[in-house]
């Protein structure tokens, strides 16, 4: 495992030699030190990625070429899929076969990137027709420079290869700055970027603490772009930051999505997406389907249902046999939670199951599956992302009800609706006011489709073309094609 920054494809100590622990979540134990890199790192590392676009070969390579270091950094990832996964579980605390899922969506990822930066060859220049015969134009795309990526800590690799990904493909280059939390497997792909002969300054990796690096990050004058997942107030400096320099932003934030489940509803599979939208990942999603409303006739069934399956999640360390519930993050997640908890019972909402810490699990940030009912409507549980195992569920009567209910939030990253009524799913999907709306389920996500949120959830869109699109400029080249003098001056 590394400990050192990566910056213009060399090893690095911190200027100030300083470390920092890195924790497992399950055991509470430090499992390794990493350099604290802070804001003289950081200027290296843009320093060294400002280099290598203005005057290196990357952003002049053609798009095939690009393709191939980002198949070549797709294969590293999957020769060594198992050996990551497992340091992302002692990194982050999520199962295994979470784990392992993610790991081999980050490296299909950089596949589905390779494919796009092929196409962009075909795709960077278009003629535009003009009303004016003497004069010719044509839109050409071209990389927006550099690029600083600000990853949070729920899915440390693949949100990584959610920004390095097109980022390159598009001929960017990039400085990353993984969280604090978990920066294990972000050093990991520089290893991987760097065994493929990536040319030095094209991806550049500092870890560190957020306001000792990823603030100077944020507001160094030689970064051209900014990309931030992460939590509302943390996007806001983000963006006032990127605002003194005008530098164009990508922001990807926080949620309370509902998921919409009405009486025809199969209960069976309404249980199952339910938990799958609240518990994977230990709730720590920012698209989590954390508001669930089910209509009058179907609500007590399934809420029963809900606390039956509940009761049989295993909980424990990501490395165990069975384990579909893994610990919090750190010790701050798990009080935050925790305390969110307490706050939404003291306003009056119902713990119908869970909210406590395992009784066999003295170690670890672990916390019990969270169903609350009879939640206020202006209470923080119910308007407020937890980010954690906590699903808020009440009734619901009239179509028009729910969405109102659904809509009434300040986010609008994702929803979900669950009918047999194709019709009603379809205009009920149309009503909800969010950037990504699953019909009959909740959480799938491909690499193909956009990614973002409406409100405060943020700005931009992530994956697909349309994450690609994100690292490009859009310039006009308009030619006076002819000898004829233009004569508004200078009479002949």
């Amino acid at each position: 495992m590394r400990n050192q920054l990566y910056i213009d494809g060399k090893w690095t100590a911190p200027v100030q030699g300083r470390m920092f622990d890195v924790i497992n979540p399950a055991t509470e134990e430090v499992i390794q030190q990493v350099g604290a890199g802070t804001a003289e790192d950081i200027d290296a590392a843009v320093s060294a990625a400002r280099r290598a676009f203005d005057t290196g070969e990357w952003p002049r390579l053609r798009g095939a070429e690009r393709a191939t270091y980002l198949r070549a950094i797709a294969a590293g990832i999957r020769a060594r899929q198992a050996e990551i996964a497992l340091l992302e579980v002692r990194d982050n605390g999520k199962p295994l076969p979470e784990a392992d899922w993610d790991i081999g969506d980050a490296a299909g990822c950089f596949e589905f990137y390779a494919n796009l930066a092929e196409q962009f060859d075909n795709g960077a220049e278009e003629a535009i027709t003009l009303p004016d015969p003497r004069f010719t134009s044509k839109v050409v795309k071209e990389p927006v420079g550099v690029a600083a990526a600000i990853i949070p800590w729920n899915y440390p690799l693949l949100m990584a290869a959610w920004k390095v990904a097109p980022a390159l493909a598009a001929g960017c280059t990039v400085v990353l700055k993984p969280s604090e939390l978990t920066p294990l497997t972000a050093l990991e792909l520089a290893a991987i970027a760097d065994n493929v002969g990536l040319p030095a300054g094209v991806l550049n990796i500092v870890t560190g603490l957020g306001g000792e690096a990823g603030q100077p990050l944020a507001e160094h004058p030689g970064v051209d772009k900014l990309a931030f997942t992460g939590s509302v107030p943390t996007g806001s400096k983000i963006m006032a930051a990127a605002a003194r320099d005008i530098k164009k932003v990508s922001l990807e934030l926080g949620g309370k999505s509902p998921f919409l489940i009405f009486e025809d509803a199969d209960i069976e599979q309404a249980v199952e997406w339910i938990m799958f939208g609240i518990f994977w990942n230990q709730g720590q999603v920012c698209s989590a389907t954390s508001r669930v409303l089910v209509q009058e006739r179907l609500y007590a069934p399934l809420l029963e249902r809900l606390i039956a399956e509940t009761r049989k999640i295993k909980i424990g360390g990501g490395e165990g046999k069975g384990v579909l519930l893994g610990p919090l993050v750190s010790q701050r997640q798990y009080e935050l939670v925790t305390r969110a908890i307490t706050v939404a019972k003291d306003a009056g909402a119902n713990v119908v199951i869970g909210g406590n810490r395992p009784k066999n699990l003295e170690k670890g940030y672990f916390l019990e599956p969270t169903i609350l009912t009879d939640v206020p409507l202006d209470s923080a549980a119910w308007t407020e992302e937890i980010f954690g195992p906590v699903v808020c569920i009440r009734p619901f009567s009239a179509e028009d009800d729910a969405v109102r209910l659904a809509n009434d939030s300040r986010f609008g990253l994702a929803a979900a609706v669950m009918s047999k009524d194709g019709a009603r799913a379809d205009r009920v999907a149309a009503a909800l006011r969010a950037g990504i709306v699953w019909i009959n389920c909740s959480q799938p996500t491909f690499t193909e489709a956009p990614w973002g949120g409406y409100k405060q959830s943020g700005i931009g869109r992530e994956l697909g073309r349309w994450g690609f699109e994100n690292y490009l400029e859009t310039k006009q080249i308009t030619k006076y094609g002819t000898d004829e003098r233009w004569g508004w001056y200078i009479k002949s």
